[in-house]
C-alpha cells in the first residue's frame, strides 16, 4: 500500500479521490500526515501555486505528495479573478463576497463565457507532474442553488441549463474541472510500475 499525501485538509475531496484510486494507494489529508501549516500561494499562475503547495508538503514529509490549485477565469475581465480566485474581495476568502465583486465589475457586459481551470502537481518518486481539467462554461446575473462553494451559484457549464449550486455531487461530477485533472492524475498513476 503506497500512501500519498494531498495538500489540504478537505476530507470530501480526500474521499471523493480515495473511491476511485484504486486499492494499491491510500490517500491521506496533510491533518492525517501530521502537518498543520498554511502554505502561501504567492505566484501569479495556478501552476506555480499548485507547485509551490505540492512541494513545501514533499520537502516536509518525503512523501508522495500532490496538490491541486483552482481558478474561475472570466473572459470579459481579462481572466480575472483567475489565481485570486479564493481572495478576490480579500484575505478572508469570503465567498459571498467574491460573488458580489465578481457580478459588479461584469456589471451588464453581454460576454459572459468563464471557464473553472484546475491544475495539479504530482510529486511523484521526487519528479514533478502536472495535470490540467477545464471546465467551460458562462456567468449569470442572479445566483440559483445553494449546495457547492464559491462561485457555483453563478456559473452554468457548457451543456447544461443549472448552475453548479443546483446540481447533486453526481451531476456536478459530469463536468467538474478538478475531477477531470484527478481523472489524469489517476490515470498515471495506474501506469506505474511499483503499482
Amino acid at each position: 500500500m503506497h500512501l500519498l499525501v494531498f495538500a489540504t485538509n478537505n476530507q470530501h475531496k480526500v474521499d471523493e479521490v480515495n473511491t476511485i484510486i484504486g486499492k494499491n494507494i491510500r490517500v491521506v489529508t496533510l491533518k492525517d500526515a501530521g502537518i498543520d501549516i498554511d502554505i502561501p500561494e504567492p505566484h501569479d499562475t495556478l501552476e506555480a501555486n499548485a507547485r509551490e503547495k505540492s512541494s513545501v508538503i514533499y520537502q516536509l514529509t518525503g512523501q508522495n505528495t500532490f496538490s491541486e490549485d483552482t481558478g474561475l477565469e472570466v473572459d470579459a475581465l481579462n481572466g480575472e479573478p483567475g489565481v485570486k480566485s479564493a481572495r478576490y474581495a480579500g484575505e478572508s476568502k469570503n465567498f459571498q463576497a467574491n460573488i458580489d465583486k465578481l457580478l459588479l465589475n461584469l456589471g451588464n457586459n453581454p460576454l459572459r463565457t468563464a471557464r473553472f481551470r484546475t491544475v495539479v502537481s504530482l510529486i511523484w518518486e521526487g519528479k514533478e507532474y502536472q495535470f490540467e481539467g477545464i471546465c467551460e462554461g458562462h456567468i449569470i446575473s442572479t445566483q440559483k442553488g445553494d449546495s457547492g462553494f464559491g462561485y457555483d451559484p453563478i456559473f452554468i457549464p457548457a451543456g447544461s441549463t443549472k448552475t453548479f449550486a443546483e446540481m447533486s455531487m453526481e451531476e456536478k461530477n459530469q463536468y467538474s474541472h478538478r475531477k477531470k485533472a484527478i481523472a489524469q492524475l489517476i490515470e498515471f498513476l495506474q501506469q506505474q510500475p511499483v503499482l
